[in-house]
Formats: structure tokens, sequence, C-alpha cells
């Protein structure tokens, strides 16, 4: 599931079963983090039964886990209320000159005078290890889509059992044209990639990215471990390179993003990374053509 900035599989039944136990006011999902990197999200502080002690966002010193000092409970970002609860604190903190945040304002609020408990993040994603990322910059998104193309990803789509239901556009299937098995010729192939429904690979090369729905690749063009949104058409004999591209953006023939990373900046956002974004809707001008 996606909530706010963070990916994560996890059945809300069973908060909603604790909350009722712990006759809870609100309940906050947490997962265990080390210690040494708590500090870059929202850490809570709990007693040995998970009621909510202290709440603070980015701590310089994250406080550890009762029983493992190695490691703190970070917030999700998911919440579980008492409408009747919550609607006091939210009328009470309307009338305060304050942020208006759950993290640093509801929540700390709520500690003080009602109950308040951590539910501790388990898992659906049916792996070895815990799936949860925070996709709060260019750089993490990116990750987590590269994430989904590996051979055996973390994050499972494809677990029947546990089936992710989203809005799907009436698309049809994509499609992959030109068989031209010989130099020179065009070849439309996609791999180590997922390919939405309306997608057209023409010719065109796309390895290591993921492409949404309804997107153009022309002839003889390249994708490269790029996340490219929904009606972005890449011209002939692009190449593109660890980028990420918005919606609705035309890629003209011959441009060539993620290998001058000096002349990329000057038309769009570059990472610390090296990442390159183009944001939606962008209109990008066709490169220069020497003579001859």
């Amino acid at each position: 599931m996606l909530a706010g900035d963070h990916i994560y599989k996890m059945n809300y039944s069973e908060m909603y079963d604790f909350a009722l136990s712990k006759q809870a006011d609100a309940v906050v999902g947490a997962i265990e983090f080390p210690l040494s990197e708590a500090s870059r999200f929202g850490v809570i502080g709990v007693n040995e039964e998970c009621q909510i002690l202290r709440f603070e966002e980015k701590p310089a010193n994250p406080f550890p886990l009762p029983s493992d000092p190695a490691h703190a409970f970070v917030s999700m970002g998911i919440y579980l209320f008492r409408t009747s609860a919550l609607r006091e604190f939210l009328v009470q903190d309307a009338k305060q000159e304050s942020p208006h945040d759950f993290g640093r304002n509801i929540i700390p609020d709520m500690i003080n005078a009602s109950r308040v408990y951590a539910f501790k993040f388990e898992d659906q994603n049916r792996k070895a290890v815990k799936y949860w990322r925070d996709i709060g910059t260019l750089d993490a998104y990116w990750e987590a889509n590269m994430d989904l193309v590996a051979v055996d990803p973390l994050f499972n789509l494809y677990d029947q059992s546990w089936p992710i239901r989203t809005y799907q556009g009436q698309f049809p299937p994509a499609k992959f044209v030109f068989a031209q098995d010989y130099e020179g010729g065009r070849m439309g192939v996609a791999l180590d990639s997922i390919v939405c429904g309306g997608c057209i690979i023409s010719g065109g090369r796309v390895q290591n990215s993921v492409l949404s729905p309804n997107v153009m690749v022309h002839d003889h063009a390249e994708v490269r471990e790029s996340v490219v949104m929904e009606n972005v058409v890449i011209g002939e004999r692009a190449q593109i390179r660890r980028a990420i591209i918005d919606k609705d953006v035309v890629i003209p023939p011959k441009t060539e993003i993620g290998y001058d990373l000096d002349a990329d900046m000057k038309r769009f956002t570059v990472t610390e990374t090296g990442l390159v974004v183009i944001s939606k809707g962008m209109k990008l001008h066709a490169p220069f053509d020497s003579p001859g």
C-alpha cells in the first residue's frame, strides 16, 4: 500500500483489533528501526505494553525500545483514532497557533491525556525481510521503483493471496512491435522491466525500467533504469538513462538524458546522485543537428 511517502503491505484489520483490545483512543503504526538511523523519522517511546509515552519528530537522540536498546520504534505515518477523541483534539488544536500537524501537535497532545498505543508493523509481503520504504525524496522514489523490476523483488506485486486493489484504467495490453533481428534492424523489446497497459514499444529498447500506462517508445530509442509516467512519448533514437519523466512529456528524437549531467542541469532537476527529473508536461526542444 502507498500512504503518504511510504510503501508497505499491512493488514489494517489487525491494527483495528489491537485498538479494540487496548480500548485505545489512538493507535500509531510503528516499525522497528536501527537506533542509529531512527532520527530521520518520528520516533515513538513506549512501555512494555506498547502504550506511547513520548513522540518526537526527528529527534537528535532517538529513544530505544524497552526490550532492545539497539532499535527504536518509528512512526509509519499510519494512524487509527476513536472518532470522538480525535474530534476533541482537532477542535482544541484549531484554536491554537500551531502547525496543525499530527506528528508535532495532535499525537503529542493526545499522549498526555488519552490512551495512545503503538501497533507493531506485521508485514504481509511474505518475504524474509520486512518491506517498508520511505519515498519522501526523488532518489528514494526511484530506488523503490528499481526494487520492483528486480528478478526477485522484495515487494511482491504478484502475490495473489494479497492482491493490490487500485484503480486500473481501461487500456489495451502492452504491445511490442518490429522483430527485425539483423544488424541495423528495429527490435521492440523490454527486459527486466514493468510495462503497463496501453504502452507501445515500437522498435525501441526498454531495460530495468517502469513504464506507466500509455507510453510510446519509438524506433531505436533506449530507456534504461528509468521511471516513465503516463502519456510520455520517447522519440526516435532518444537515449534515456537514470531518469524520472513525469506525465505528458514528449522527448524529441535523438535527445540524450542522463549521459551529460552538466547539460541536463541546465534544463532539468538533477539530484545529488545524478538522477534526472523532468517535470509534468515540460516542453522539450529537439537537439540541434549539425550539417552532414
